[in-house]
């Protein structure tokens, strides 16, 4: 068994980018700190997109030149089009992700590209950011079900993947972007993909919407893939996609792999003060469905080093 996990922490960008509060620069910059206080070492830091569009992602460049452990996190960010790549570039960032959304509907409604327009333009930048020497991620979004359209055909999943890969990506993340995927789905769509899982090429970023993010990791787990995106405390969703609330909680992940034998490198009672942290932050409500047993995990943790 392989048994190193790589877990990405997507809060930073996915987590903040569909909340009501807009977090300062500095809130920003400490909720990274708490992050990598808690062991995570792969962050989505931000992205690069317009601030009219997403307000609570102005200064990404800027953040990006103040983030601590350069040289120890993989840091990514989000690229749109070739103006948000540029600006990466400018600022430093040697890691980045475009989104290409599997649906003609939601491509419309989200970049107003068609399907065609947005896999040109994702394998564009994927081919400069090789070009480049950076590190290039793509995201097929709503690969499982379009909140438009349906049901995704695995077909086209396969195809967009084999694209992205063959235009230079190093990763293909394959994304439930509203949380309607269900384990014999997600069997469907990674099974064909397996000598990529294999060989490490293949990410999964799922949505809890339904309650069903974790039995989707372990399918996901059965066909090779070891690498996952998540974001602390269940923050966030997608501004994009009705229904998509709540990201698979970076805390139910590290606890399920760890009790699996699994490693990630993050302590999960280490997690449970980031969550805390979080939470002030954003003024929400954080903590997946294992949160309230390791909080208390963490307590009897705390009295027993004041003994």
């Amino acid at each position: 068994m392989r048994d190193v996990v790589k877990i990405n922490e997507v809060g930073p960008r996915d987590g903040l980018q569909s909340q009501g509060r807009t977090l300062s620069l500095e809130q920003r910059l400490h909720m990274i700190e708490v992050l990598l206080q808690a062991g995570i070492r792969a962050v989505e830091m931000g992205s690069f997109v317009s601030p009219r569009a997403v307000p609570q992602m102005a200064g990404t460049g800027e953040l990006f030149a103040r983030l601590p452990m350069r040289n120890e996190v993989d840091y990514s960010a989000l690229v749109p089009n070739l103006k948000g790549y540029q600006l990466a570039c400018e600022a430093g960032v040697g890691s980045v992700a475009v989104v290409l959304s599997a649906t003609e509907t939601m491509n419309q409604r989200n970049i107003n590209m068609s399907l065609a327009q947005a896999t040109e333009i994702g394998a564009e930048l994927m081919q400069r950011a090789r070009a480049d020497g950076l590190n290039a991620r793509a995201y097929v979004a709503v690969a499982f079900e379009c909140p438009f359209e349906g049901v995704t055909p695995p077909a086209v999943v396969h195809e967009l993947t084999q694209r992205m890969l063959d235009a230079g990506a190093d990763t293909v993340i394959i994304a439930d972007t509203i949380g309607a995927a269900n384990p014999a789905g997600v069997q469907r769509v990674l099974q064909p993909l397996a000598p990529w899982c294999q060989a490490d090429r293949i990410s999964c970023h799922f949505h809890d919407t339904r309650g069903m993010a974790l039995a989707n990791v372990l399918a996901a787990l059965q066909c090779g893939v070891r690498e996952f995106d998540s974001s602390i405390g269940g923050l966030g969703g997608c501004p994009f996609s009705p229904g998509a609330t709540g990201n698979l909680a970076t805390e139910d992940l590290v606890l399920m792999l760890d009790a699996m034998g699994y490693r990630t490198g993050i302590d999960p009672l280490a997690l449970v003060a980031a969550v805390h942290q979080v939470q002030q932050l954003t003024g929400g409500q954080l903590g997946g469905h294992s949160f309230r047993w390791l909080e208390r995990q963490w307590h009897k943790q705390q009295e027993a080093r004041n003994v």
